[in-house]
């Protein structure tokens, strides 16, 4: 028997070929995957410093505000649930004393 060499181009020309197709294949496939990513939009963002930092600054100030807008909202309806339960016995003693500190700081 003899041994044919991987890389004797002569002795294989279909399975290179074959090989050569399913490359060009994988090479589109990864060129339309960057496509779809737009890496020219990333790499223009970390090429362009003031442009990053106008975005993250943008960002952080709508995250606070979303934060300090949704804690105000939560802690209103968190406040009105507790005076609907100021007439009960048990709980109504606690939260009338209190209303009576938060009128008092008033």
């Amino acid at each position: 028997m003899t041994r044919i060499k991987a890389n004797d181009v002569d002795e294989h020309p279909f399975e290179l070929r074959h090989e050569v197709k399913h490359l060009n294949n994988r090479l589109d496939q990864i060129a339309d995957m960057l496509d779809k990513v737009e890496i020219k939009d990333i790499i223009e963002n970390y090429t362009h410093p003031k442009k990053r930092i106008i975005t993250n600054f943008t960002a952080g100030l709508s995250r606070g505000l979303g934060l300090s807008v949704g804690t105000f909202v939560v802690l209103g309806i968190l406040g009105y649930i507790l005076s609907i339960f100021v007439d009960m016995p048990l709980i109504g003693k606690y939260l009338g004393d209190l209303q009576k500190y938060i009128d008092a700081y008033k």
